[in-house]
């Protein structure tokens, strides 16, 4: 089984993969530009994701963009689970559930609790991970199977889609209909401010970098994610603080400027906008100093 590698190049892809892992605690967060689904077979493991506590028991489903900084820090001892990757490009050209595409798009994690599931999970799982091995004439054929069950499991998911621990459900499909060379640049645009977004950052330099004009680079994202350039940079830059101010005692400014905030009053406001408190209020409450280091963290 396998175990992350702490000395893997940041954002190096790892394509579609489906792999059993058994947990570490990870010395630094992992970044990489695809969708990730995470099935617990047994134990529980606890993440940090961006900068909220995410903990998944034995037979829960969960799903989050994986250029969010996502960090193992703590499981239960005999945890094993398997990990799924699935390139951006293809989720975006699925045209999957809006609920669910904007969920992962925006940083959230999809979770889904359905325990009739559970053993139907663990095979089909199983049974990815054998076909994705496969090498010889039948390899694409596999291959093709697999992602047209990844694209059901995930529809599934979409109706089952838990937020707050209460059932949902959502039958419309994606608002966006890209060709394939737009997704590759809305790929590139999100891959490049995940890359980049401690450093100053222009909606401009943004464009640049993809051979895009800055006003329809706008476009074409706001088009396939939902949310500004803007607000995506923010996002980040808000998520980097919410990891330094849970695992580090760093001064509270050191940390604003780190994250890619030229100013303590900007960082303050968009933190309070993104989560109805101030910096200072979240580490109090969310510090963790403040639990028990042997506890699931919720």
């Amino acid at each position: 089984m396998t175990q992350f590698d702490p000395d893997r190049p940041d954002f190096a892809s790892y394509g579609l993969t489906c792999v059993h892992w058994i947990p570490s605690r990870m010395p630094r967060p992992d970044h990489h530009n695809e969708i990730e689904l995470n099935l617990v077979q047994k134990g529980w493991l606890s993440y940090l994701l961006g900068g909220q506590k995410i903990h998944l028991r034995a037979g829960q489903l969960g799903a989050f963009w994986a250029s969010i900084p996502h960090q193992i820090i703590d499981f239960a001892k005999g945890t094993d689970y398997f990990v799924v990757t699935i390139p951006l490009v293809w989720f975006l050209q699925r045209r999957l559930p809006e609920r669910l595409v904007q969920l992962l798009m925006r940083g959230g994690l999809a979770l889904e609790d359905e325990e009739p599931l559970v053993d139907f999970d663990r095979a089909l799982f199983s049974r990815w991970e054998t076909d994705l091995k496969e090498t010889g004439p039948a390899a694409k054929g596999m291959r093709d199977i697999v992602m047209l069950e990844m694209e059901a499991r995930l529809r599934r998911m979409a109706a089952n889609l838990v937020e707050g621990g209460r059932p949902g459900r959502t039958d419309r499909g994606s608002p966006f209909c890209l060709q394939e060379g737009g997704l590759n640049k809305v790929e590139q645009m999100a891959c490049h401010v995940a890359r980049q977004y401690a450093e100053p950052l222009t909606v401009a330099d943004i464009g640049k970098a993809v051979g895009l004009h800055p006003n329809y680079a706008m476009n074409l994202f706001k088009k396939a994610f939902g949310m500004t350039l803007l607000d995506f940079l923010i996002h980040h830059r808000v998520s980097h603080a919410q990891r330094m101010l849970i695992t580090s005692d760093e001064k509270i400014v050191d940390i604003a400027l780190d994250a890619g905030f030229n100013s303590i009053s900007r960082f303050n406001e968009a933190f309070r906008r993104s989560c109805g408190c101030t910096p200072r209020e979240y580490r109090a409450h969310h510090g963790i100093t403040q639990n028990n280091r042997g506890a699931p963290l919720l």
